[in-house]
């Protein structure tokens, strides 16, 4: 099969879904999508991130903005004593995270 048909047979499902309303109960409908968050990636590694995240493989850089914000997130509940350790997980992730990013800006 050509790449021509599967784009034809691929836009026909769709349409087809439209029609049936198999999309009309989906979370979000008419919001606006979020923010992709890739303003700290270079703009020439975007499109390689995007498709890794889409595959579930998040660069290093992902990882660790994501465990920022779960301790950010952790840190206000957290007790008297678990608060130091947090702080302390919270200042290497954004540490190690700067010193990430500042080697993507000088490639």
């Amino acid at each position: 099969m050509s790449d021509d048909i599967l784009h034809l047979l691929a836009e026909q499902r769709i349409r087809d879904a439209i029609e049936n309303g198999e999309f009309d109960d989906l979370p979000g409908k008419g919001k606006p999508l979020p923010p992709d968050n890739l303003s700290l990636v270079p703009a020439d590694r975007r499109a390689a991130y995007k498709i890794l995240r889409n595959a579930g493989q998040l660069p290093v850089e992902m990882d660790l903005k994501k465990e920022i914000a779960a301790l950010e997130q952790t840190l206000p509940s957290a007790t008297d004593e678990e608060k130091p350790r947090i702080k302390r997980k919270l200042t290497e992730k954004t540490t190690l995270l700067n010193i990430l990013m500042e080697k993507n800006r000088r490639r």
